[in-house]
């Protein structure tokens, strides 16, 4: 075991913390600050997410004050990589935990995830795996075996698809039209061959939610959640539900983040636009990801 570290994972939707001398994890935080949001339509960072995001930041900063942590990683992925005003959430950053955010290529992003993702499997898979990383401003899909061999960031996720083109609450027909052909447009031009996947690991906050839908739960459970395996057919009827329900009928759900349940609907249909691509007959989930990766990269 090694000395306890830091990792924050900020992405356009949320922001989380991991405290552990791995594989031990004391500390593991999400708060939902829709850093990106307006981001796509602004190409700034508002006011108003700069707050929400500071306000969670600081919250960390006592967390990570409180244990004897060697080192500190910060990663902001989507929605600081297309802020032009980034500078601003950097200085702030490094005003309240010491260290300055790293500003995530689609390479690295994808890398982190897929070691994540795969080292938590209890069960080593076989063949060629498919990890899916459905976020706020992004996707990463990466396939590889042991190691990515192709990933792709692909500039789409729930926030920035939701604000494109699902205005309406239920959207409609035409808006629905609109986001699967804006992700198919993606999935063609993605050098990442779904096809040959043997086995798709799913992660991230849109995927366990999706998830957790499957099975039904009474309320949001990592434990039930991590390591599930969900029939493709489910999923696909799990999305198709979601994408229907008026936000407030999200927000009923049991299990549903209030803070995911306005842009749930174009995550879910990212994911299952990648599934149909896929012959797999099942995903499997995940509830370790990018912070995760993050955590073992400073681990010593």
């Amino acid at each position: 075991m090694g000395t306890p570290v830091a990792a924050v994972d900020c992405g356009t939707n949320t922001i989380r913390l991991l405290i552990g001398a791995l594989p031990d994890v004391v500390v593991r935080e999400s708060r939902i600050v829709r850093l990106g949001q307006g981001v796509d339509a602004t190409g700034r960072l508002s006011d108003e997410a700069l707050t929400r995001a500071f306000a969670t930041i600081d919250e960390y900063a006592a967390l990570v004050a409180a244990h004897d942590v060697s080192r500190i990683r910060f990663c902001a992925t989507s929605a600081t990589r297309d802020a032009s005003n980034a500078d601003v959430f950097s200085e702030g950053v490094l005003a309240r935990l010491g260290v300055l955010p790293e500003v995530l290529t689609g390479a690295e992003e994808a890398a982190l995830a897929f070691d994540g993702a795969v080292r938590n499997l209890r069960v080593p898979p076989t063949g060629l795996v498919l990890v899916v990383d459905v976020g706020g401003g992004s996707t990463e899909l990466i396939l590889g075996s042991g190691a990515p061999d192709v990933a792709d960031s692909m500039d789409i996720g729930s926030v920035r698809l939701h604000e494109r083109h699902l205005r309406a609450d239920p959207p409609g027909f035409e808006e629905v039209s609109a986001c699967v052909r804006a992700i198919e447009d993606h999935l063609d031009a993605s050098p990442v061959d779904l096809a040959e996947a043997a086995t798709v690991v799913g992660v991230a906050g849109t995927v366990t939610t999706v998830a957790a839908g499957v099975l039904d739960l009474p309320a949001y459970s990592r434990d039930d959640i991590d390591q599930a395996v969900l029939a493709v057919g489910d999923v696909h009827a799990m999305v198709d539900r979601l994408v229907q329900m008026t936000v407030a009928e999200r927000l009923a759900l049991p299990y549903m983040d209030p803070g995911r349940a306005d842009v749930i609907d174009a995550g879910a249909l990212i994911l299952s636009r990648i599934l149909r691509r896929t012959s797999v007959p099942s995903l499997l989930v995940s509830e370790s990801d990018l912070l995760d990766g993050i955590a073992w990269s400073i681990a010593g």
